[in-house]
């Protein structure tokens, strides 16, 4: 098994080795290609392992910039074919992003783990968390769509300006549950991550509207026919009015009128709001994986 630094031309492999291991993940090719030729901040790198000519591992390593803690990094997505487990490929992805991360100054470090890898995340020093809770619909059974409340409107992302989205995402997104505060986002980084993002659908993605301010909100990235639930939220002084459910419904049925037949999302564990919403629309559980927080000695 050989390592090596991942190129734009590997999209296509790292798509389907992702979706060998990741099916409730959604990422296309093109959008996996624009993040390896064009990365975003915090010096982000990725690593292939190959098997005879073939990507068979992968993982992505950099330094969080969306987040007031210092020196922290994460170690993103670590996974190798089940076919290919037991040869080295693991270790040797992780031993190339803790160096990398190294490198960048990083001392603390949050990775991701699915619960059968629970035991390699702990034997290099990581200590599981908070869960995840992954979860699918098929667009086609998603309830009616609920009326909005006086005074809402419900429009879709493409009418709206890109500052605008970026101010109502920071605000809804300060109480956000998880182990790392994203309370430092950038326009620029936000502007990469989500707005000019190849796969962001932005006739899909809804707001709704409470005059000419954004309420309430769901992000649609898709992958073909799949589609995945990037953010819902709705800002603080308009809780408790099912706007959250309300573009999340619209986003639904806009997504399944293009295309889209299978819906993803996932949910803190402690997110007992989106979850219950999640439950209210039909999304079944699929998986879960754990944050898992680490020191670089």
């Amino acid at each position: 098994m050989e390592l090596r630094t991942a190129r734009p031309d590997d999209a296509a492999a790292v798509v389907a080795l992702r979706a060998a291991v990741y099916p409730y993940l959604v990422r296309g090719v093109a959008s996996t290609r624009q993040m390896i030729a064009d990365p975003p901040d915090g010096c982000w790198t990725a690593f292939v392992a190959e098997d005879g000519g073939r990507v068979v591992g992968w993982v992505s390593a950099f330094r969080n910039t969306t987040t007031t803690e210092a020196d922290f990094g994460e170690i993103s997505l670590l996974h190798v074919h089940p076919e290919h487990r037991g040869r080295g490929g693991g270790t040797a992805l992780f031993g190339a992003a803790r160096e990398h991360l190294a490198g960048l100054g990083v001392r603390r470090v949050r990775t991701w783990a699915q619960t059968d890898s629970l035991g390699f995340a702990r034997a290099r020093g990581f200590t599981p968390s908070r869960e995840a809770r992954y979860s699918a619909l098929e667009t086609r059974l998603a309830p009616p769509v609920p009326d909005p409340p006086p005074g809402i409107t419900v429009v879709a992302l493409s009418a709206l300006d890109a500052r605008t989205v970026y101010a109502a995402d920071v605000a809804a997104s300060a109480d956000e549950p998880g182990d790392v505060p994203k309370d430092a986002v950038t326009f620029e980084t936000w502007r990469y991550e989500v707005w000019d993002n190849l796969g962001l659908d932005r006739e899909a993605s809804t707001t709704a509207l409470h005059g000419t301010g954004i309420a309430a909100f769901t992000l649609v990235k898709r992958d073909g026919t799949r589609m995945w639930s990037d953010m819902t939220a709705t800002l603080p002084q308009h809780r408790g009015r099912g706007l959250a459910r309300l573009v999340k419904t619209a986003a639904l049925h806009r997504a399944a009128g293009r295309g889209v037949t299978m819906a993803y999302t996932s949910n803190d564990e402690s997110n007992a709001p989106m979850l219950a919403v999640n439950a209210r629309l039909g999304y079944q559980p699929v998986a879960a994986q754990w944050s898992c927080l680490g020191e670089l000695g």
